[in-house]
């Protein structure tokens, strides 16, 4: 396994704060494995709840657990939402010796636990598969076009990587959701997930997936609300303000793992996906995923107006907007959109993000950035501001 430093360093910044933190994150993105590391250095209780003795421990939550001191690991926690109101218990007393890591596949049960339950005492950290500051920029292809999940990013093979993905999706759909309480055929929410592989990096239109699926909106919705909560795709939302200019108010879907969008996508090698008609969204949603995983989701939206000028990822980092464009091109150069998107938006600085080996300077508030590039700036912006 590669090293995963960002995310303990995050965890352990959170504990400061709270007593217990929610690791979050899809299943099989290595949640398991980095709580096993953490554990490995200091006293810890470990329960998983996809073993039946753990479930036996678990029958008297509070007798098992108040005693209990040091790190307490509970993996797979969404399937005992019934143990949240015991946490809050624990957790509100007035000496807590224990530290809780709550490890869970993102899932109503999870959510709806914690933001009831445990409101204001528990930290929460969002986990993904690999990016490039654990892969090395110089991965970037294979990151690319096999994705983040740890077992089809180091698979001896793309056909294995592949077939893992292939099997991932297959169990996902058959197990995992079911294990959420979600009611839905396997076969419906395969059918719309492939949908929005095809309409990755689109503006959401509810309608014309209702129409495709022969059911309603709300329904629609639904579909892709369970695939959201469970980090399957991103739901980018849009930034507007009064600019005199008719902007675009639904979101942009993306699946959120490229492996998976091409593995929906029946791609399977790279020279496949750069002869595809989705390559630039299939690229746009790979950038957009590396450079969350350094600045954060919550203050990040794309832009567009009926007009259309458009700026593919706006973030705001410490009060202050800087813009994203992505292109697929060997020498990107300046567009209108750009032009337009820097004035209306008041930008700090917009990077134009390529597969090049090297950034260049386009203007005095653009510059063109390779991706190897990229995880280096990143870090520097988000913790110091404009890197120049």
């Amino acid at each position: 396994m590669l090293e995963r430093a960002h995310i303990q360093e995050l965890i352990q910044n959170s504990f400061q704060a709270h007593p217990a933190v929610a690791l979050a994150g899809p299943r099989q993105c290595g949640k398991t494995t980095l709580a096993r590391e953490i554990a490995g250095r200091e006293m810890t209780t470990f329960f998983d709840l996809e073993r039946a003795v753990d479930q036996r421990k678990l029958e008297s939550p509070e007798q098992t657990l108040e005693p209990l001191v040091g790190l307490v690991v509970i993996d797979e926690i969404q399937r005992r939402p019934d143990l949240f109101e015991t946490l809050r218990v624990l957790l509100d007393r007035p000496e807590v010796p224990a530290r809780f890591l709550l490890l869970g596949s993102a899932s109503p049960d999870l959510v709806k636990g914690v933001s009831e339950s445990l409101a204001g005492r528990v930290g929460l950290v969002d986990m993904g598969g690999f990016d490039l500051r654990e892969t090395g920029a110089a991965a970037w292809k294979n990151l690319w076009q096999r994705g983040g999940f740890p077992r089809s990013f180091l698979a001896t093979s793309d056909p294995a990587s592949f077939d893992w993905r292939e099997s991932f999706v297959r169990t996902f759909l058959e197990r995992d959701i079911p294990q959420f309480g979600i009611q839905v055929p396997p076969e419906t929410l395969r059918r719309f997930w492939s949908m929005i592989a095809h309409f990755h990096g689109q503006v959401w239109n509810g309608a014309e997936f209702a129409r495709a699926l022969g059911s309603s909106e709300p329904t629609a919705r639904r579909y892709l609300d369970i695939l959201a909560g469970a980090f399957m795709v991103r739901v980018l939302p849009p930034w507007f303000e009064n600019l005199r200019k008719r902007q675009l108010k639904s979101p942009k879907i993306y699946v959120r793992d490229t492996g998976l969008l091409h593995a929906l996508l029946g791609l399977e090698s790279y020279g496949e996906l750069v002869g595809h008609p989705k390559l630039g969204a299939s690229w746009e949603g790979f950038a957009i995923e590396q450079i969350l995983s350094v600045l954060g989701s919550r203050s990040a939206w794309f832009w567009g107006t009926h007009s259309g000028a458009e700026l593919d990822l706006l973030v705001s980092v410490k009060g202050k907007r800087y813009g994203f464009e992505f292109k697929h091109s060997d020498a990107p150069g300046i567009t209108r959109s750009m032009k337009v998107a820097l004035e209306d938006l008041s930008l700090e600085h917009l990077w134009v993000v390529y597969p090049g080996q090297e950034g260049y300077r386009l203007d005095q508030r653009i510059t063109a950035i390779a991706i190897q590039e990229l995880p280096e700036m990143l870090q520097r912006l988000r913790v110091g501001g404009f890197p120049g």
